[in-house]
């Protein structure tokens, strides 16, 4: 009898010890959105045109990307995403301008704590990241009506995010999410500090942020 207890045991072990490495083990999300962005500021420049400007930003505009991961507990999740904003900068001062079309594309490898569940319908999320932003090339009209090219940028930025995974089957759902990535791109000169070993220019530093309302398809797997 106690033989026969002792199996049913190690049997009931053996059905629910794997139940981790039968539930989900990652998450692929196709990535849908619209992306509120600002850029820079810098010093005061006359135009041919007779209008003063003054700042730089890409215009507010959808986004689309992917994101991918796996998980190396139930609620931790490492993992790699890219998304790109198709967008159009604008030159502002004493009137606005468009530059030219151009693209911004976020590169960051994260890690996301997922509430709940591993195979749960809905889950809660936050994550943060590290990678880069590039800031693609455009072509814009310059003085005398030739036409110039811009080369692209890239600087290294980070990202954080929150939102929820909601599941209409066991391997598909949706993803609803916010998430911003600050940019930086330079810094001003904002006076001098001093001390025992003489002074030092003190330096603004300016960031371009990007405020995504991100949505998408997740099928975990």
């Amino acid at each position: 009898m106690l033989r026969k207890a002792l199996v049913g045991m190690l049997f009931a072990l053996a059905v629910s010890s794997p139940a981790w490495a039968q539930a989900t083990r990652g998450d692929i999300s196709l990535l849908f959105g619209y992306t509120l962005s600002d850029g820079v500021s810098g010093g005061p420049y006359k135009a041919p045109d007779g209008a003063t400007y003054d700042r730089v930003d890409p215009k507010d505009s959808m986004m689309f990307g992917i994101s991918g991961g796996v998980y190396i507990t139930p609620s931790w999740e490492i993992g790699f995403m890219w998304r790109r904003q198709p967008t159009t900068l604008e030159m502002s001062g004493t009137k606005t301008v468009d530059l030219g079309d151009t693209k911004i594309d976020g590169y960051h490898a994260f890690f996301a704590y997922h509430a709940g569940e591993s195979e749960a319908r809905v889950r809660p999320y936050v994550l943060f990241g590290l990678g880069a932003t590039h800031y693609g090339g455009f072509s814009y009209m310059a003085p005398g009506g030739t036409t110039q090219t811009a080369p692209g940028e890239t600087q290294f930025s980070g990202t954080v995010g929150a939102g929820v995974k909601a599941y209409a089957s066991p391997k598909v759902g949706f993803q609803f999410g916010l998430q911003w990535t600050p940019t930086y791109i330079k810094s001003d000169p904002a006076g001098y500090w001093c001390g025992w070993y003489g002074c030092y220019v003190v330096g603004d530093a300016q960031y371009s942020n990007q405020f995504e309302f991100v949505g998408g398809l997740t099928i975990r797997f």
